[in-house]
């Protein structure tokens, strides 16, 4: 099962984590790495980069090759997940180093709230321009009450962030929506946060996963997208779960499962989304990353 997006972030900008995994090269076609960038065709511009957090078992184990895998399948954007007990001067010169343009960072929520200016630091030495969070805290099903606290918090964080010139979003994952009167709390989440403070990073996986529409959230709140984590989710498993986990055997190669990737990509083009990250979960992750890059650039 897939581990607490916030106890995992909190773990990685403590120490880093461990695990072993298999270094392989990947081989992309040169002409969209040529014309838009990797991961990117002719209907879909991206820019197409990576989550970190996709290599986390590699970095865990040595930062340097986890470095080198990322750079082997032709990424120029990352986004970040920790820094892996490097200071930010030191992340900043290994992402130059591998010629890599980090833009936003993962963080917990209640350290952006109420202690703001290590990460701000950190985010002006990289040059981020988002700072957000993949976990709302809660305790048993995400309810209005812990809702409402959620929205207060995001706007507190949003506010730190903005005086910075830095804009707070949030990734969903899938537990807010709960039903919530004619709509889910995840609408409520959305009407109680500040448009100019609280920005969205839309997880395809875990919209799907909870049995929603990507497209009808995507134009329902076209002005708040604006960041995408590419997914796919395994064909045959069951939506409509609000748990927030899934087997990470069920991250499947984008363009394999049953996420219509080809028309959600239409519409996030059409909204504005700036960046796109390919965030794969699976124990097989070093084989997918090649398969989900070639869908991509056949769009």
């Amino acid at each position: 099962m897939r581990m607490n997006r916030r106890e995992w972030c909190l773990s990685a900008i403590a120490a880093g984590v461990t695990a072993p995994a298999a270094l392989q090269m990947a081989l992309t076609p040169a002409s969209a790495a040529e014309s838009n960038g990797v991961g990117t065709g002719k209907s879909f511009h991206g820019p197409t980069g990576l989550q970190l957090y996709s290599l986390r078992d590699i970095f865990g184990k040595d930062v340097e090759r986890g470095f080198e895998t990322a750079k082997s399948f032709g990424f120029k954007e990352v986004e970040l997940a920790g820094f892996y007990d490097l200071d930010p001067k030191a992340m900043k010169a290994k992402l130059d180093q591998y010629g890599f343009t980090a833009r936003s960072i993962h963080w917990d929520v209640n350290a952006l709230a109420n202690d703001p200016q290590p990460v701000i630091e950190a985010a002006k030495t990289i040059g981020l321009e988002y700072i957000g969070c993949a976990w709302a805290p809660h305790q048993g099903d995400f309810d209005e009450k812990q809702c409402l606290a959620t929205a207060d918090l995001f706007n507190k964080a949003g506010e730190n962030l903005a005086k910075a010139g830095i804009t707070f979003f949030y990734h969903n994952h899938g537990f807010e929506f709960q039903p919530y009167k004619d709509g889910t709390l995840f609408d409520l989440l959305m009407q109680k946060t500040e448009p100019e403070l609280v920005s969205y990073e839309m997880d395809v996986f875990w919209t799907v996963h909870p049995g929603q529409d990507p497209i009808a959230l995507l134009k329902k709140y076209a002005n708040r997208w604006k960041l995408f984590h590419l997914k796919d989710l395994k064909k045959g498993i069951q939506t409509g779960k609000l748990t927030g986990g899934e087997d990470v055997r069920n991250d499947v190669a984008l363009g394999t499962g049953q996420i219509d990737l080809r028309n959600i990509l239409k519409v996030t083009q059409e909204i504005g989304v700036k960046y796109y990250y390919i965030e794969d979960e699976s124990p097989t992750v070093v084989d997918q990353i090649p398969v989900s890059l070639k869908f991509l650039e056949s769009l």
